[in-house]
């Protein structure tokens, strides 16, 4: 069974009931989520020996954060506990034309607060095939960049694959902090997984006659844009998602794998959308899945996309689907139907 690690940070997530607006009402639902820890859920999910790696409060929430990966079968023997507070999200679901808001408190998180000497990467890649990250978790402090580098240094010593999904956050540092700290990391990465804005905010790199508001994708444009993230860093596959947001409600989802030969684009999904947070996770967790699977590049952009466009139909960060009910929807079974 292949074996992949991810790092980073989860969060409690905070949000209000269904479609209601902060504090319409005295309820919020407690879930747990963040970028790398949406990954490893789906990989174990997809039958993978799947492991999640950060810092933890000895406390009884950080302690939940822990059961919550648990309950899914992702190994948490690497998560190290210590520091004074787990960061949160607050998250107001939007809908029709009235965007979703996402309020940060992570300031002084545990992991924020990490330092290289808690994690004994040699130790934790023994065994791994792959190791994945994203440009979030460095966003966290100049010592969680050095925390990344050093992960990726002792993976590329074991020959560990290294995925990296750019996600730049401008509430966590700037263009300038981010292309500095990417430029470095991404020397290390094989699969980079990007979209329209992240190309463009962490390294200039833009797709040409492109509206992603006005509803229009030029194909050409992504070509060229992974074509230059490849050729700027020599990465093995560079996947790119292709988001056309028509409401907070309603998007157009397909995405794009280029292997150096082929640029392959999926079949593209019209999604009515329940929860978008962790779309992106959803199709990193896919594409990684399909690429040590061995499918094709084609097979792979087609079950990165169909699994993302499933997770929008979840309520939550995690994607709670299977493989079989992804190869249904990459197969070309949309309907909905009831299954009896």
């Amino acid at each position: 069974m292949k074996r992949v690690i991810t790092f980073g940070e989860i969060m409690l997530r905070l949000a209000p009931n269904g479609y209601y607006r902060f504090f319409q009402n005295d309820q919020m639902q407690a879930t747990f989520g963040g970028g790398e820890a949406n990954v490893a859920v789906s990989l174990a999910n997809y039958g993978l020996d799947s492991a999640y790696v950060t810092k933890l409060p000895k406390h009884a929430i950080g302690q939940a954060a822990v059961d919550s990966l648990r309950a899914f079968g992702v190994d948490t023997k690497n998560i190290v506990r210590g520091g004074e507070r787990v960061g949160i999200y607050y998250l107001e679901k939007g809908a029709s034309q009235r965007g979703s808001v996402c309020i940060y408190d992570r300031a002084y998180s545990a992991i924020q607060m990490a330092d290289k000497s808690d994690f004994d990467w040699d130790a934790i890649f023994e065994g791994a095939d792959w190791f994945h990250f994203t440009g979030i978790t460095p966003a966290l402090g100049a010592n969680v960049v050095e925390i990344c580098r050093e992960a990726c240094i002792a993976a590329k010593k074991k020959g560990v694959k290294i995925s990296c999904d750019l996600n730049y956050r401008g509430k966590l540092w700037t263009r300038d902090e981010a292309r500095a700290a990417m430029t470095d990391l991404c020397q290390y990465v094989d699969v980079c997984i990007s979209n329209e804005e992240d190309a463009k905010d962490v390294f200039g790199i833009e797709a040409e006659d492109t509206d992603i508001y006005g509803g229009k994708l030029n194909h050409e444009g992504y070509k060229s844009v992974a074509k230059q993230l490849m050729d700027k860093f020599g990465f093995e596959k560079v996947a790119i998602t292709l988001r056309t947001s028509i409401s907070a409600s309603d998007n157009d989802w397909a995405g794009m794998l280029y292997d150096g030969e082929n640029y392959c684009f999926s079949k593209s999904y019209h999604l009515h959308i329940v929860d978008r947070v962790g779309g992106g996770d959803s199709f990193g967790g896919g594409l990684i899945y399909s690429l040590l699977s061995g499918k094709s590049t084609q097979e792979a952009i087609e079950f990165a996309v169909a699994a993302s466009a499933l997770k929008h139909s979840v309520e939550g960060d995690y994607n709670r689907v299977s493989v079989s009910e992804v190869e249904k929807l990459a197969g070309g079974d949309g309907s909905g139907r009831v299954q009896r």
